[in-house]
């Protein structure tokens, strides 16, 4: 629950728009131009900010075989991510609920990379790189930070990157920012996302046609479950991503393809 927050945020965004606090920069991720309220170093210090967060609300894991495991990973991704400014911190979460798995994963504006160790039990390592690969893509082309921009407008972001601890505007505001993260994709930024997968996933040597049997192998298993498999809550259109990822590899559609995309 947001307290204490002000939320009229209008009269503040036609200022923000005739005093220049409003700039226009290239998304290497989306190749085209975007409006920003705040600059790469706010977006890297609220991504900080919302990661305390993340630590509060979840237990953060210390088995150094899934550390290790993600961390190799990472650093080859890491290496051929189209945002060289930023600084990436992967971690692997301890599922929160013992009565339901968590087969998930998201990251953070500015950098950060969360993975649920249910999801990572069953992954290979090719999977895992695709997985990686997909939330990294996610910063990459800042799709946290334009929703965000959207839900909260400039007050709220400006509170959660610089605010001091003790505001409780600070608090409310960096609770409000986890759940509009937390929160489903548009089909545009996951099918955006899987395609910055494919690349980085290529050019740093791992398979990835391991995406698409990764999304199969999830999607029969939601089929499977009365309650939505929880990484199809937060990264939905499972059906139309693997119809797209398929074009993208050049590989034939199916009949079930056309049908459900």
């Amino acid at each position: 629950m947001i307290k204490n927050i002000n939320f009229n945020l209008y009269p503040l965004t036609f200022i923000l728009l005739f005093s220049g606090c409003m700039t226009t920069e290239y998304n290497v991720g989306t190749h085209s131009q975007d409006v920003y309220f705040f600059s790469t170093e706010k977006e890297v210090a609220m991504g900080k900010n919302v990661a305390q967060q993340v630590a509060k609300e979840f237990e953060l894991s210390a088995n150094p075989y899934d550390i290790e495991r993600v961390q190799k990973i990472a650093e080859d991704i890491t290496e051929v991510s189209d945002r060289e400014e930023l600084n990436y911190y992967f971690y692997v979460i301890d599922k929160e609920d013992k009565k339901e798995e968590m087969i998930n994963a998201f990251s953070l504006p500015g950098g950060y990379i969360y993975i649920f160790k249910d999801l990572l039990d069953i992954l290979g390592e090719d999977e895992l790189a695709f997985v990686l690969a997909h939330e990294m893509a996610h910063i990459v082309s800042r799709h946290h930070i334009k929703r965000l921009q959207a839900a909260m407008g400039y007050n709220l972001i400006l509170i959660a990157s610089t605010a001091a601890p003790s505001d409780d505007n600070f608090s409310g505001g960096l609770s409000f920012a986890l759940a509009q993260i937390m929160s489903a994709h548009s089909r545009e930024d996951e099918f955006n996302a899987d395609s910055l997968a494919i690349k980085y996933s290529k050019l740093s040597g791992y398979n990835p046609k391991a995406g698409l049997e990764l999304l199969e192998k999830l999607y029969q298993k939601s089929k499977e479950q009365i309650r939505p498999l929880s990484y199809f809550r937060t990264h939905p259109y499972p059906a139309q991503r693997i119809a797209n990822i398929k074009r993208q590899l050049y590989i034939s559609l199916d009949a079930e393809d056309y049908i459900n995309f």
